[in-house]
C-alpha cells in the first residue's frame, strides 16, 4: 500500500505533490496508485524491447508529465534522463535505465 511515509522514503516531494493536490492526502494517494498503475509503463517497455526510439520517447514524455505532477521524483528524474536521450535520438543503454525505472515503480507498488 502506497502511504505518505512510503513516498518521503523514496524521494518523493511529497510536500509538493500535496499542494498540488490542495493537501488532500487521499487524493494525492489515489493519483500517485494511477500514475503507478499507468500501462504506460508496459508500453514503454514494449518499445525499448523493440528498439523503437520513437514510441519510445513517447511513452517516456508521457510519463515524464505525469511522474511529475505527482512530485514522484526518482521517477521523474529517470524518466525525465531517458527522455531527452531518446528526444535527441541519442543511442544509449535505454534497457538499464527502463531497469531502474521499474525497480523504482515496483519498490513503490509493493509499499
Amino acid at each position: 500500500m502506497i502511504t505518505i511515509e512510503l513516498l518521503r522514503e523514496s524521494g518523493a516531494d511529497v510536500q509538493d505533490g500535496l499542494r498540488r493536490c490542495l493537501n488532500d492526502e487521499s487524493f494525492y494517494l489515489s493519483l500517485v496508485q494511477m500514475v503507478l498503475e499507468d500501462k504506460t509503463f508496459d508500453q514503454l517497455a514494449k518499445a525499448i524491447e523493440a528498439d523503437d526510439k520513437r514510441a519510445a520517447f513517447e511513452a517516456a514524455h508521457a510519463l515524464k508529465g505525469v511522474t511529475g505532477n505527482v512530485s514522484l521524483t526518482p521517477l521523474y528524474t529517470e524518466i525525465s534522463g531517458m527522455t531527452e536521450l531518446l528526444r535527441a535520438g541519442k543511442d544509449a543503454d535505454y534497457p538499464a535505465y527502463l531497469a531502474r525505472i521499474q525497480e523504482l515503480r515496483s519498490m513503490l507498488l509493493s509499499g
